[in-house]
């Protein structure tokens, strides 16, 4: 990237008093571009921290819909609107009626990587740093969780002493990460350290030495003493990596295919440069607002009272 990219990039921030928040998942020109990276997670406490009149939210459409949520008298843009999570839908408003009707003690939990909708029909939203404190520390007996299966059951097995009913969505893309992918990734660099994020399947998680969110998972990679890793999510976090471990002599390998999401691939340094010239992928707030603000609230006054750090 270009000086004159990063130059433009803070003019225009000064002039229109800007944020740029982007996920570890965007490529690495638009995290440099950010003045925070980060998980959902640390994306959505810096939301209600910073101090900007307008956040641009380098992410897909969610993420935006979170930050606006949080912050509803900001400026919320999307430098590439279009740009969506397919398991932000897969919940049934239906099925989520059906189990609050058949179950006497029950929380709707909600992955924050959901679509507002989903979020105002839930009790509290979680993300996959969070998400096994804060099922912990719910009242409730029984938890439905949407909408990732995958995270779903990976909680289940952290907290046994909860009944966590599954719904049948997931990421496609941590979907198809497949146990033979990780084993060759294994035979090509013996010894390597294997992370994988939660929303892999059991069958990868189950290779795993490190299972944990996108944070814990470069924060593991810091800490160690090894020099190989194979890395189970989107191949974007390798920037973040790479910055934090320079001249260290850690080596990142992907599984093959290198898994990429194309919505957070599609959010291009141009794309960050042309919303803040125009105020274009504005967010507006959703007629269910009130409903889906609530469990957001409730995950962060979790994590303040210590029941959500990661």
């Amino acid at each position: 990237m270009g000086q004159d990219t990063r130059e433009a990039a803070m003019r225009l921030k000064r002039e229109h008093d800007a944020v740029v928040l982007a996920h570890y998942y965007v490529p690495a020109k638009t995290q440099e571009l950010a003045d925070f990276v980060g998980d959902s997670f640390a994306l959505a406490r810096i939301a209600t921290t910073c101090d900007a009149s307008t956040v641009v939210m380098a992410g897909v459409r969610f993420m935006g819909e979170s930050v606006k949520l949080l912050n509803p008298g900001r400026r919320v843009l999307l430098p590439e609107p279009r740009a969506d999570c397919p398991m932000a839908h897969m919940a049934d408003p239906a099925f989520v009626a059906r189990c609050r009707a058949e179950e006497d003690d029950i929380a709707v939990v909600c992955y924050v990587n959901s679509t507002a909708e989903l979020k105002a029909l839930s009790d509290v939203c979680v993300t996959s740093s969070n998400a096994v404190a804060v099922v912990r520390a719910l009242p409730q007996r029984s938890v439905l969780f949407i909408p990732d299966e995958n995270l779903g059951r990976f909680v289940a097995e952290q907290v046994p002493e909860k009944r966590v009913i599954l719904n049948p969505g997931c990421c496609p893309i941590h979907r198809d990460i497949s146990p033979a992918s990780v084993t060759a990734a294994k035979e090509r660099h013996p010894g390597a350290v294997v992370l994988a994020h939660p929303e892999c399947s059991s069958a990868v998680l189950a290779m795993a030495d490190v299972a944990g969110s996108t944070a814990e998972i470069i924060g593991a990679i810091e800490a160690s003493d090894a020099t190989d890793f194979v890395v189970c999510t989107v191949n974007g976090v390798g920037h973040e990596i790479a910055r934090r471990c320079e001249g260290k002599g850690k080596r990142v390998h992907f599984p093959s295919p290198a898994p990429c999401c194309p919505d957070m691939a599609a959010i291009t340094p141009e794309k960050v440069i042309a919303c803040l010239e125009t105020g274009s992928g504005e967010v507006a707030l959703p007629s269910c607002a009130e409903a889906a603000r609530a469990p957001l609230e409730a995950m962060l006054e979790l994590a303040a009272a210590g029941g959500g750090n990661r």
